[in-house]
């Protein structure tokens, strides 16, 4: 390769987009009476409940406790089975383990790199208590074949849509279909408030349950009390957890809410920039795209054909950061992770999610990104595949 790089600045695989609004609704807050606990907790909710169309959401400090509640609302315990992805980020399968349940791991669709809703039958036992489908890369995982497996088995259905805010499928927003489905507001998704998650429910005990479990499980609602002394009675009636998002954080993650559609459209924009690209590189697979879902792309995962290539995945990992090109691996399959291992979870239990990773590699995708870095990301991948392409 050329010894000067493409790029003279570095640009990452994804990086959040503040701007003055952002910092005006956080200063706001910090001159104000409320740094938690205030409005701005239940404003931030009913935004995102209604643009997903859901009864309830419930916010919590991030994705992963958002995932635990639901876990515990859902009842999950000792001795029963979770099925989840393999291909996922490790809290899909934790807040299992959190709960004392078991993660089951299953594999993927080749084509979505979703959950296969026939990996997810042969799983199925008489401990499986629920599913956790993760909408991987913010493309919808087959929630109507999901749904009717759960309803035959009597399973509830927990969404992992940490990358799918705004997605939709066969019409409906995702958020607004099974039990429960969890956002995640961390700085690279399509929203931020620094950390933070989220709940949607159309289930009004799921709501209650989930309110009370972020705050230590107690509660100061009349109507739940067993006795009531006075105005500062309150109950701890179970064990929940500090999980509470603060207001700093709901009015950062409202502010951003505001230009939610902007930036998914910058995604879709800079998506398709991508796929017109490199349609005839024969080196590399694009994201496939399912009919009945419309994805919200929180990453650009291509699959290198390494068979046709003189590279390995590390060095050609390697040549974008040479470029000043920033890339990640999204994901490590969770069963392959130490701890896991350590649990008894052996390798080759989901070979198409196995293979898969060793065959990745996410490009830069977020809304702050120009044009100019898209092409510069452009040309980097044809630069590189071209230098290691098999004659």
């Amino acid at each position: 390769m050329n010894q000067k790089p493409i790029r003279s600045s570095y640009i990452p695989y994804g990086r959040q987009w503040i701007d003055d609004d952002d910092i005006k609704a956080v200063t706001a807050v910090l001159k104000g009476d409320y740094l938690t606990t205030g409005p701005f907790i239940s404003r931030f909710e009913k935004a995102v409940a209604n643009y997903v169309g859901a009864k309830f959401a419930v916010s919590f400090a991030n994705g992963t406790a958002a995932l635990h509640g639901a876990c515990f609302a859902a009842g999950v315990s000792e001795g029963d089975e979770v099925i989840t992805s393999a291909m996922t980020f490790a809290a899909s399968a934790n807040c299992v383990l959190y709960q004392g349940g078991t993660p089951v791991f299953a594999d993927i669709d080749e084509k979505t790199y979703n959950i296969d809703s026939e990996e997810i039958k042969k799983r199925i036992t008489s401990k499986t208590k629920a599913i956790i489908p993760v909408h991987f890369t913010g493309q919808p995982a087959d929630m109507e074949e999901i749904t009717a497996i759960a309803k035959n088995h009597n399973l509830i259905v927990i969404e992992d849509a940490a990358h799918a805010l705004g997605a939709t499928y066969k019409g409906n927003m995702i958020g607004s279909i099974s039990d429960m489905t969890m956002f995640s507001f961390h700085p690279v998704k399509h929203i931020t408030s620094g950390e933070g998650g989220m709940i949607t429910t159309n289930n009004k005990d799921y709501y209650e349950k989930l309110l009370q479990f972020r705050s230590h499980g107690i509660t100061r609602d009349s109507s739940k009390l067993t006795e009531n002394p006075g105005p500062w009675y309150y109950e701890m009636q179970f064990l929940g957890y500090n999980y509470r998002l603060t207001d700093i954080q709901a009015a950062l993650g409202l502010s951003q809410f505001k230009k939610l559609n902007t930036f998914i459209d910058l995604r879709k924009k800079y998506s398709s920039m991508y796929n017109e690209a490199f349609t005839n590189i024969p080196a590399i697979t694009l994201p496939s795209q399912d009919k009945n879902g419309c994805s919200s792309w929180h990453l650009y995962v291509i699959r290198l054909q390494l068979d046709q290539l003189t590279a390995t995945r590390k060095e050609i990992f390697d040549a974008f950061q040479q470029e000043n090109i920033g890339l990640n691996v999204h994901y490590i399959p969770v069963h392959l992770l130490p701890y896991y291992q350590n649990l008894g979870y052996k390798q080759g239990i989901c070979p198409k999610a196995e293979k898969l990773y060793e065959e990745i590699i996410t490009l830069p995708l977020f809304p702050a990104m120009t044009e100019n870095d898209v092409r510069d990301v452009i040309y980097a991948v044809k630069k590189i595949i071209n230098l290691y392409c098999k004659l």
